[in-house]
């Protein structure tokens, strides 16, 4: 299989430490591309219609996009602990964690826009601060809620991988939160996220 990556990237990013937690990297050729809504990439449209990454290519079979779809489809390749529960609680629980993980990185790309990336002359100050709120309010739901004792499961990548790009991008902290600090350190010490580290920088 062929991953076709950004390095700078939370979703391609997520679905690369799955690959790792499931014992599946040695199966997956990665293969950077850059990618921006300003910048068409062909092979990466040739592949997902939405022109993002992360794109799973399989020999004979449809390409996967995007890292919900890729995870659990990786999730199917291995007999050991599934990363996405199955049944029960513990399922619903690490597919809220993986929803509001997908929405802080979502959030944070947006702050991006509006402080960074559009013309000064177009950035919006009211919808920046709308998408720092939603930040906030999840990091101090995280605080409360996350389960920072059971089984890694794919809410737990997810979170890790959002959690550490908004660091890159030195984007609102979550670092007064004690509880959620100091899950996210541990888990940056696993070989999953040790061997995805983020770096480069967006070309538009």
């Amino acid at each position: 299989m062929q991953l076709l990556y950004q390095t700078h990237s939370p979703y391609a990013r997520k679905a690369l430490v799955f690959a790792h937690e499931a014992g599946l990297a040695d199966r997956i050729e990665v293969i950077h591309h850059e990618t921006s809504p300003l910048r068409r990439n062909e092979a990466v449209f040739a592949a997902n219609p939405l022109g993002k990454v992360p794109v799973l290519m399989r020999e004979g079979l449809p390409a996967l996009f995007d890292s919900d779809v890729i995870c659990a489809y990786l999730d199917t390749l291995h007999t050991g602990h599934k990363l996405i529960p199955t049944v029960g609680e513990t399922r619903w629980r690490a597919l809220q964690v993986q929803a509001v993980a997908q929405g802080l990185a979502d959030a944070g790309i947006a702050i991006r826009w509006e402080t960074q990336r559009r013309p000064k002359e177009l950035r919006y100050p009211a919808l920046r601060d709308g998408y720092v709120e939603k930040l906030l309010a999840s990091y101090d739901w995280l605080e409360r809620e996350l389960d920072t004792e059971g089984a890694v499961d794919i809410g737990h990548i997810a979170l890790a991988t959002a959690l550490s790009w908004l660091e890159f991008r030195e984007l609102p902290t979550f670092r007064h939160r004690p509880r959620l600090t100091l899950w996210f350190d541990r888990f940056s010490e696993r070989e999953s996220m040790v061997a995805t580290p983020l770096w480069g920088q967006t070309h538009d």
